[in-house]
């Protein structure tokens, strides 16, 4: 594989990861923040933006994992493509930790 295959791979877990929060926060019609809301990111979106928003990270990663072509017999692109995983979940951890609007 090239780089740009391992780089999609790490990128396809972020989005793949960035899914979880907003489909539940929208399908359990809460507010949550999502690069619509005012200001980006920070905001709160309607459940409906998040929603899309979710749907948005799904075709990413799905597109981003097919480009990468990471295979489960592939132990370097799924420790990258966890990892991806993994950052987005403490960057999420993070930052909604700190937020008092949640």
């Amino acid at each position: 594989m090239k780089w740009y295959n391992y780089l999609a791979a790490l990128a396809g877990g972020f989005f793949t990861a960035n899914i979880i929060p907003h489909l539940v926060k929208g399908m359990t019609g809460q507010e949550f923040p999502s690069p619509f809301g005012v200001p980006s990111g920070v905001g709160l979106s309607t459940p409906i933006e998040n929603v899309i928003w979710a749907m948005i990270n799904l075709t990413l990663s799905y597109v981003l994992l097919r480009v990468s072509k990471v295979k489960f017999d592939n132990t370097i692109s799924m420790v990258l493509v966890f990892l991806g995983v993994a950052l987005c979940a403490f960057m999420c951890a993070s930052n909604f930790g700190s937020n008092p609007n949640l």
